[in-house]
């Protein structure tokens, strides 16, 4: 159990590393993604602004599993494709000191597939 709480403090510190130098602007906001055990999150954010421009998340919508790939890849196409309603073409992408594998790649490649560049 105290094993869990070093692992999210080592992403919460790789988190913080990445954050000092990606910044979200309103001509390219930052994608940054959230991973729970049983679903994951992402939001558009403007950091100048400190404005959340976009949400999406597996709770939404009608998902038979939440925590897997499949679902990871569906929450990427629905930002995606709420972003482009919005006119965002553009982003970067912040993984959250996780690693680009697994669900976060899912998402990040279902986002590029609908046409979100990053």
């Amino acid at each position: 159990m105290v094993k869990q709480f070093v692992r999210n403090d080592a992403r919460k510190n790789r988190h913080q590393r990445v954050r000092s130098k990606v910044h979200g602007t309103a001509e390219r906001p930052r994608l940054c993604v959230f991973r729970s055990n049983k679903n994951i999150y992402a939001q558009i954010i403007d950091d100048v602004a400190g404005t959340t421009l976009v949400s999406a998340s597996s709770l939404d919508g009608e998902m038979e599993q939440t925590g897997n790939k499949a679902a990871a890849r569906t929450v990427g196409e629905l930002i995606a494709e709420k972003a482009l309603e919005k006119g965002i073409k553009s982003v970067v992408f912040d993984r959250a000191g996780y690693l680009y594998h697994g669900r976060v790649k899912e998402l990040a490649e279902g986002a590029r597939d609908k046409g979100l560049e990053f």
